[in-house]
């Protein structure tokens, strides 16, 4: 038997044609395109929300807020008007720590103050502190007053002491009376510089008129 020389070699080659045929060599109608890689697109990182610092006036109307104080109010707004409010009353009739005092802040008021003045005027903590505490002077123009050792905020009372009058003084008059109207001393000045008066704790009145403004002598 003679053997054809090639045949199984023709075979062989036929036979991986057909294999890489079937594995989607050069696009047959079952060859599946190859998977592209998938891109996921992803949204810019949202901005950090920066948080600006809290401001003095913030400060004061939160902790109004948690503590109850002047809840129809603005108490920094409160605080603010009494900073600008204080350095008007120099070189006026009354000086400031008087002029706060006799405005008789209530109770929210006068917490509100002293939280907020240290933080918007501290300059004048000090005065605010005195005029809470009730222990700034008290000056007197016209008007009759009673005679009372703790007069406070009482704006028709007078405590016992010296007082001095100064100025262009012209026409001024003023008595001490009893508590039954008596008249103790008086006198009558048309034309002065200075009067000085001394008031005492069993006197009943103290009446002055064009006096200008009666301040305590320390």
């Amino acid at each position: 038997m003679r053997h054809m020389r090639g045949v199984g070699a023709a075979v062989a080659g036929i036979a991986a044609a057909v294999v890489l045929s079937g594995c989607g060599g050069d696009g047959g109608d079952d060859a599946k395109p190859a998977a592209s890689p998938s891109v996921k697109s992803s949204a810019p990182a949202a901005e950090p929300t920066v948080e600006e610092p809290a401001t003095p006036e913030d400060e004061i109307d939160q902790l109004a807020d948690e503590k109850g104080w002047m809840p129809d109010e603005s108490a920094s707004a409160y605080v603010a008007d009494i900073c600008a409010s204080l350095p008007e009353r120099k070189g006026v009739d009354s000086d400031p720590a008087e002029w706060l005092m006799m405005q008789k802040p209530d109770a929210d008021h006068a917490a509100v103050l002293r939280v907020g003045v240290p933080k918007l005027c501290p300059d004048w903590s000090k005065t605010v502190a005195k005029a809470l505490g009730g222990e700034a002077d008290r000056s007197y123009s016209g008007g009759t007053y009673k005679v009372k050792a703790d007069p406070g905020t009482d704006d028709d009372a007078i405590a016992p002491g010296t007082y001095r009058t100064t100025g262009a003084l012209e026409d001024c008059y003023w008595e001490r009376t009893s508590k039954a109207g008596k008249i103790l001393d008086n006198s009558f000045s048309s034309s002065a510089q200075e009067i000085t008066v001394t008031i005492r704790a069993t006197d009943g009145q103290f009446t002055t008129r064009d006096c200008g403004v009666w301040k305590p002598v320390k």
